[in-house]
């Protein structure tokens, strides 16, 4: 077994990528925002972190969380919430499971490991927020940024963080692949 692994802060904010098992298309369906949505709340009751942004995209999702200090353990919050999301969401599978997931009673609904990226400083911060919310312009979902409405762009927008026209022509070469 590789010997993986992870940048642990105390404290830290970190960027996220999560990827369905065979990148199937259904984290955006009203099940899985359901079941996302109390799996969050369930790991936040015993786990607490706050959610900086959030972008779900059919297949994937991005997301920027600040732990609470003394709090390094973002393994233990994303277990609760894909395992959560598997056993609501079991019935969605329906492709037989590999030797590899059967064997570790896996639902094969998440891939196993998920990508992180400790958040280094404001510019790193900006350059990973643009990036969750310019994404489903990135994948051809819509047009423009603020018409995906499984984003926390909305919420930007309304702050004044960003335009609510940010995210035309302009960002297309910002490069980067952050966990894809």
């Amino acid at each position: 077994m590789s010997d993986y692994r992870r940048t642990r802060i105390t404290g830290g904010t970190y960027f996220f990528t999560v990827v369905t098992e065979m990148r199937r298309p259904i984290l955006t369906t009203e099940t899985v925002r359901a079941a996302l949505r109390e799996a969050i709340q369930q790991a936040r009751t015993t786990l607490p972190f706050q959610i900086d942004a959030w972008v779900l995209l059919p297949d994937h999702l991005h997301c920027i969380w600040t732990l609470p200090e003394g709090d390094v353990n973002f393994p233990a919050r994303w277990a609760i919430i894909k395992r959560h999301v598997s056993g609501r969401c079991a019935t969605m599978i329906d492709s037989p499971r590999s030797d590899s997931v059967r064997k570790r009673n896996e639902r094969a609904f998440w891939q196993r490991r998920f990508w992180e990226h400790q958040i280094r400083d404001d510019d790193d911060l900006t350059k990973h927020l643009d990036y969750i919310h310019w994404n489903p312009v990135k994948h051809g979902l819509v047009k423009v940024v603020k018409d995906w409405p499984y984003s926390s762009f909305h919420k930007y927008a309304a702050r004044g963080a960003y335009p609510d026209d940010w995210g035309g022509r302009e960002m297309a070469n910002a490069g980067g692949d952050f966990g894809e």
